[in-house]
């Protein structure tokens, strides 16, 4: 859905409830995406005197590669938006009230819902990705000459290193097993 900053001027608010399709779109922009349900969104643009106020939630399913197995999980997630837009021009003429970093500046004036919310998607993307089975259990993946290790091992193994290589500094650590 898009709107035309005319149109939302005129209207000062425009609520929406609708389903997007954005699996292919996403899938194209993140190629770690599986699949992606429907997208229920539901909100609100208001127009206030040049500035655009975009607010909705989107809810949606993922399905993403376990971070561990790389078994397909779906994972259920929401998003609330709040976004603000103006045109360049309005920005240059009153560059002092507004804060840059906090405000989009359109190219077109023309607000795509769509574009937002497929943005929004991609960087809400999670990135520790479990099954139930992985969630619930401590066992690591481990092949034949490697193993996944949990921070708390690797640090413990990260001391038990230092403290052999702090060993075999010593100056007299060459004398070990002289009298043996």
């Amino acid at each position: 859905m898009k709107w035309s900053l005319q149109e939302l001027t005129k209207k000062n608010t425009v609520e929406f409830d609708l389903t997007l399709d954005l699996e292919k779109e996403l899938m194209s922009r993140e190629p770690e995406i599986l699949a992606v349900s429907d997208v229920l969104v539901h909100g609100r643009v208001d127009a206030d005197k040049g500035i655009y106020m975009l607010n909705f939630t989107a809810d949606y399913t993922l399905t993403m590669p376990s971070s561990r197995s790389l078994a397909p999980v779906d994972v259920p997630l929401q998003l609330t938006v709040s976004e603000s837009f103006t045109t360049q021009d309005y920005f240059e003429r009153h560059k002092t009230d507004l804060a840059s970093e906090m405000i989009f500046i359109l190219e077109k004036d023309l607000i795509d819902l769509a574009e937002s919310v497929a943005d929004n998607i991609l960087l809400e993307i999670p990135l520790r990705v479990l099954t139930e089975a992985e969630k619930h259990s401590e066992v690591l993946p481990a092949g034949s000459s490697w193993q996944v290790l949990s921070e708390e091992d690797y640090a413990r193994l990260q001391a038990e290193v230092d403290e052999s290589e702090r060993a075999e500094k010593s100056p007299f650590s060459k004398l070990d097993g002289l009298f043996d």
